[in-house]
């Protein structure tokens, strides 16, 4: 992968064909090495499809996927994972009964021999506890260590699941809509958050938020109908007028 912008993630003429109706359609993406990259859109720009070719939960119709010197395309999402890629989803799947520190346990017990089993002992989950802590603090819920995840409000849980993407030590970090859901002031602590834990990452969000977009992204890519309409600074993205007519829904003179 050429390495003249130091692209630690790119596509290649990616697409995807859902019966006969192409979703995304000859993307090439370059993701720089220790920036946040966010992918934004319309409704149906195929922003969701893209994110999920990126991390092998579809199979691309064509194109390749390189991240970090590997070729990824069509590789299941475990293996995705193991070389150093790491998603949130939007929509919440943690154990309502488990507390937030034994989630952690097991996300960090899952990236050792031990994998994903969830029958052994205390005492093996135990040697977890200390960086499992860490992880908790890391994220502002070091005082929720021990209360179980369902009574968390929306936005600690949202927190709790970015610890756990932190758990697999992840070089590229994909969020999917973090701030989805959310009222004015967990969305203004889930940014400072992101902007904590970027420190020596790469990330990649979808966002709808133009807000967090500004605060958090070093560059921005809109999709539209599948393919790119524009990619810059944010700046100079939001004012393009192809962006404000895809937003808008009509020409802009």
């Amino acid at each position: 992968m050429p390495s003249t912008d130091d692209a630690i993630l790119a596509t290649h003429a990616l697409a995807k064909d859902f019966n006969g109706f192409r979703a995304v359609d000859g993307v090439d993406l370059r993701v720089r090495r220790g920036t946040v990259h966010a992918l934004v859109g319309p409704n149906g720009a195929g922003k969701t499809t893209l994110f999920n070719l990126l991390t092998g939960f579809l199979r691309p119709s064509e194109g390749r996927i390189d991240f970090d010197g590997h070729d990824i395309t069509g590789k299941p999402p475990e293996r995705i994972a193991r070389l150093g890629v790491t998603r949130s989803f939007q929509v919440s799947s943690l154990f309502p009964q488990v507390s937030a520190v034994e989630h952690v346990e097991l996300a960090l017990q899952s990236g050792t021999s031990l994998g994903h089993r969830f029958w052994v002992s205390d005492r093996r989950l135990d040697r977890f506890r200390g960086r499992a802590m860490d992880l908790l603090a890391e994220v502002g819920l070091e005082r929720q260590a021990a209360s179980p995840a369902g009574v968390l409000p929306y936005g600690q849980k949202r927190a709790l699941e970015l610890a756990l993407a932190l758990a697999l030590s992840p070089r590229l970090l994909l969020l999917d809509e973090p701030t989805a859901g959310m009222g004015v002031e967990d969305v203004e602590r889930t940014v400072e958050l992101i902007g904590r834990v970027r420190q020596d990452r790469t990330v990649v969000m979808v966002e709808h938020n133009m807000s967090v977009v500004s605060s958090l992204a070093d560059r921005v890519t809109v999709l539209q109908r599948g393919t790119v309409l524009v990619e810059g600074p944010y700046q100079q993205v939001r004012s393009d007028p192809r962006v404000i007519s895809a937003y808008l829904g009509e020409p802009v003179a």
